[in-house]
């Protein structure tokens, strides 16, 4: 039982790296940049919903929708007023912008609601579900449900959709695109629109995990969402759900022995093994750059 309780516990945990690791890897894919006030992204989404249940007393699937939807925006605005204007500048110039916009994010909500934990109510009055002699707690189960389905939704958009092809073009060339007649801003904002959703997502199910939300608690989950991304091979849409779970069950795994002050390090040796045997992540391939 406690196997089984540790191997749900990882998967959660994972899973909630997964979610937000797929808005890494599916911004970078596009325009190679690593959007490092996504994990910001995540801590407003957890705001909302504390302001959704504990202030407005709304339903939680209302809250839910509310949370989702706000990141949704925001990533959407973040994109409009930080990076487009930079789309031609040097690369290091948007990366500098990313992390100012991490900052402004994180100030603001300190300088909004305090720099004190907010208490996020509970979603659901079911803790655990019973299957045979084995008890299950819920919030793992749907967070686990809920990551599977988000992947797979995704994975359809990409593949089979008319806006997921003009994705995966401008992704492979920007220059080709445009002369195909593909509004290259708009797909770029398409993209950090979904990055950011599943960012929203993820935030309401680290909330139901974990019930809090603090101004700094997006640096710690962007942090270990990039590892993900890269672990798993940044612009792979299915090495980033292998990295976030590999993330989730590594720092698991180094609890469950005994040793939780090492956790963050473990995460962290794992990426440079890694790196050192495949740079390119597990399922990443190997970009060829023109000079």
């Amino acid at each position: 039982m406690t196997v089984l309780a540790q191997l749900l516990n990882g998967l959660q945990l994972g899973s909630v790296y997964a979610l937000i690791a797929l808005g890494y890897t599916m911004v970078y894919g596009i325009i190679l940049l690593l959007n490092f006030a996504h994990g910001d992204i995540i801590m407003v989404g957890a705001y909302i919903s504390w302001i959704a249940l504990a202030q407005l007393g709304l339903h939680p699937i209302v809250a839910a929708i509310l949370a989702v939807a706000g990141c949704t925006l925001l990533g959407v605005l973040i994109d409009k007023v930080a990076y487009a204007p930079l789309r031609n500048a040097p690369r290091l110039s948007i990366l500098i912008t990313a992390i100012g916009v991490s900052y402004f994010l994180e100030n603001g909500a300190q300088l909004v609601f305090g720099a004190d934990a907010k208490v996020v109510p509970a979603f659901t009055d079911i803790t655990t579900i019973q299957v045979g002699d084995v008890t299950l707690y819920f919030t793992a189960i749907l967070t686990i449900a809920v990551t599977a389905v988000s992947t797979i939704v995704l994975n359809l958009l990409v593949q089979k959709t008319k806006l997921g092809k003009a994705m995966r073009a401008v992704s492979e060339d920007m220059g080709a695109a445009r002369l195909m007649g593909i509004n290259v801003n708009n797909t770029i904002s398409f993209t950090f629109a979904v990055g950011s959703a599943l960012a929203g997502i993820g935030a309401v199910l680290y909330s139901m995990a974990y019930t809090q939300a603090t101004p700094t608690m997006g640096i710690m989950l962007g942090t270990k969402a990039f590892v993900a991304a890269v672990l798993g091979g940044i612009g792979s849409i299915p090495g980033a759900v292998i990295g976030g779970l590999l993330v989730g069950m590594a720092e698991v795994l180094v609890s469950a022995l005994g040793f939780p002050v090492w956790k963050d390090a473990v995460v962290y040796l794992l990426l440079i093994i890694v790196l050192i045997f495949r740079p390119t992540g597990i399922l990443g391939r190997t970009m060829n750059e023109k000079v």
